[in-house]
């Protein structure tokens, strides 16, 4: 009698037959709806949302080209489900015009605007390619994304984890700065597809043993212009020798290359343009409004801080140009704690502290001071309000990039740029990029935050380039008349806000004094009647406790009062001059008395050491030991030399005395 197979088992069966069904009707969907090559599918008209999807009662399949929905999509039923549960929806401009043609297996050359959603135009693809080719974990990498930093690269193995949850592929976050190299030699050859940086890849590729990529079915470039420059030349041309040239490649990037060389390395076969905002007004958000200001060097910090002063209830993140500047400037305005918490990312720092900080800013409210490492394809959790760029970018595409952290898919932003005097043909090419940027005009009298927030809600239909005009009644710019209102902005909080601990940038030691530089440069303030006149620093105050009517001073009374201050501040300044005098000259009277004692304690040391008995002279000087010499028979000659050595009279010590002496020395000798 025939056993019945487990049931687990027979689940299984059912489950591959099912795959196999679902898998030939997509691709008998897919090739009936194939749109035609160079065509934009952006230029359809949407199906209607409750039109039939899929195999249609006459045999036919619905149209998937133009479609604006998911749901639409000739995709598979798991991928379905991860983009229900992750709920997206609607599809972006993006993925419209590039998903009907990469689910063909057609290459890609995507551009768009920073957050239009290129992320999911090549998650999508590159699961439903494996799971079409029915993809396991015996066979290999099937798929590459290489990200050019690393946090956009956890960035994008996230979202391939949450869209692809329900299928079976294995994947690997390959990314520099971890320690867990060998872990990851262990593994990488049983991993479906790889999310990787291009050193991280090449170092696996060189070192770890029998790591395979012949199989490869797709690869895929976020970021695709940054990966193919001079930076990571190198180690792109290492790769692509060692991947094979059958291969579906999708390129994605807001600022996307044309380069023929370039396309070339990559070994693409037609592929397809779709610029899909290439047409558009601008080459930015449209919920992005965008401001340059022009700031001298030696009054950026100054702008910046008094940028932050104004807007301490905002998210900010602050660009500079190199690693030495960020952690400058953070630990600057750490210790003058603004009132807002500051961060610093730079490519210095280890991954873990790296990757700390990014998820801190993306919770948190507060100041993110960066580099570039920042600018590339990063989408924070909750909206940037603001994006300062301290320093100019390198060129229009690092601009691009930079403003694109904030008003990321419908949600709106700003941004500032300070441009010196040095830099101004940098506006002319953003202008050319057809980039609306604004220079603010004159607002004398306005706070920082007052003064922004004249910007037009709109910015989108028109350039609004504007250079800065000259006032001819004080020969200064509208936009140096910014700067002074925003270098005397003060902190300025909205009615009912609550000062928790988390407006605190850093932690105060209790045993820490806090010093107050004297130094420090301070403005000054005009007060104006009625008519225009300016009046005395001090009338205005007095206008309020006298009256309106009282304001005009006697000036002889003042003039008056001045100099018998000035006279006392003289007899003042001349008795302390005298009293420093009279100081000194004690001091060095006592250094001098110190100096004498000390010679006397060593002259009685001196003449403690001598032996004998010393006897005093009438001099007050002590009488040294004689020296007696026993070398020579003549008298004389012997009293003379120690007149002439010792300055002692000979006849000191009798004849009879030296004979008595000389015989004890012999005796003692012969002893």
């Amino acid at each position: 009698m025939r056993k019945h197979a487990p049931k687990s088992r027979k689940v299984k069966i059912q489950n591959r037959l099912s795959e196999v069904h679902e898998i030939e009707l997509l691709e008998a969907w897919i090739e009936s709806g194939k749109p035609e090559s160079g065509s934009n599918p952006l230029s359809l008209e949407p199906l209607p949302h409750k039109a039939p999807v899929g195999r249609l009662s006459d045999g036919s399949f619905s149209r998937y080209a133009g479609c604006d929905r998911f749901s639409q999509l000739p995709v598979s039923k798991k991928t379905k489900d991860g983009l229900t549960q992750c709920k997206y929806k609607t599809m972006t401009d993006i993925q419209r015009a590039s998903l009907p043609h990469s689910l063909c297996g057609r290459d890609i050359l995507g551009a768009a605007k920073t957050g239009s959603g290129k992320t999911l135009a090549f998650v999508i693809p590159v699961l439903e390619k494996l799971y079409k080719a029915r993809w396991g974990p015996e066979d290999g990498v099937g798929c590459i994304i290489m990200s050019p930093t690393r946090e956009l690269a956890g960035q994008l193995f996230e979202v391939l984890k949450s869209v692809g949850k329900h299928h079976g592929f294995s994947a690997g976050l390959l990314i520099g700065g971890r320690k867990d190299v060998d872990a990851e030699k262990e593994h990488v050859n049983g991993l479906n597809i790889l999310v990787c940086t291009p050193g991280r890849l090449l170092q696996h590729m060189d070192e770890t043993p029998n790591f395979d990529c012949s199989q490869l079915q797709v690869l895929v470039l976020d970021e695709a212009d940054r990966i193919l420059d001079v930076g990571f030349k190198r180690e792109l041309n290492a790769i692509i020798s060692q991947l094979p040239k059958h291969r579906q490649t999708l390129l994605f990037s807001a600022t996307q290359t044309k380069s023929v060389q370039d396309l070339a390395r990559l070994s693409l076969k037609d592929p397809e343009y779709l610029g899909v905002h290439e047409e558009s007004d601008t080459a930015t958000p449209n919920r992005l409004q965008q401001t340059a200001m022009l700031v001298p060097l030696d009054k950026k910090l100054d702008m910046l801080w008094s940028f932050i002063k104004a807007h301490l209830n905002s998210r900010i993140l602050v660009f500079l140009s190199s690693c030495k500047q960020v952690k400058f400037v953070f630990e600057t305005f750490k210790k003058l704690r603004p009132g807002i918490p500051l961060k610093c990312l730079h490519g210095r720092m280890k991954q873990d502290r790296r990757m700390g900080i990014y998820s801190q800013f993306c919770e948190q409210r507060s100041v993110l001071f960066s580099t570039d490492v920042a600018s590339r394809g990063l989408d924070f959790n909750k909206a940037v309000d603001w994006v300062v760029q301290v320093d100019c970018p390198e060129d229009c595409a690092a601009y691009i990039h930079r403003v694109g952290r904030t008003a990321r898919y419908l949600s709106g932003g700003r941004s500032v740029l300070f441009v010196m005097p040095s830099e101004m043909k940098m506006l002319e090419k953003l202008e050319e990029k057809k980039i609306p940027l604004r220079v603010i005009k004159k607002l004398k009298g306005k706070t920082v935050s007052e003064a922004l927030s004249l910007i037009p809600e709109n910015t989108s239909n028109e350039n609004l380039l504007e250079f800065p005009i000259k006032n001819p009644d004080t020969g200064k710019s509208d936009v140096d008349e910014v700067e002074e209102d925003l270098l005397l902005a003060k902190e300025t909080l909205e009615v009912g806000e609550s000062k928790g601990d988390d407006m605190l940038a850093t932690r105060v030691l209790k045993k820490k004094k806090l010093k107050i530089n004297v130094h420090r440069p301070v403005g000054t303030r005009v007060v104006f009647d009625e008519e225009g006149n300016t009046l005395p620093p001090l009338a205005r105050l007095a206008a309020s406790s006298i009256g309106a009517d009282s304001v005009q001073l006697n000036r002889e009374k003042v003039n008056q009062r001045y100099t018998e201050l000035r006279k006392n501040l003289e007899v003042a300044d001349k008795e302390d001059k005298d009293l420093d005098r009279k100081r000194r000259k004690e001091k060095r009277i006592k250094e001098k008395m110190k100096y004498k004692r000390g010679r006397e304690d060593e002259d009685e040391e001196e003449d403690e050491e001598l032996s004998g008995s010393d006897a005093e002279i009438p001099g007050g000087r002590v009488n040294k030991k004689t020296k007696i010499y026993f070398d020579s028979d003549d008298d004389d000659v012997e009293r003379t030399r120690n007149k002439a050595k010792e300055g002692i009279a000979a006849d000191a010590i009798s004849l009879a005395e030296q004979e008595e002496l000389a015989l004890k020395l012999l005796n003692s000798m012969h002893s």
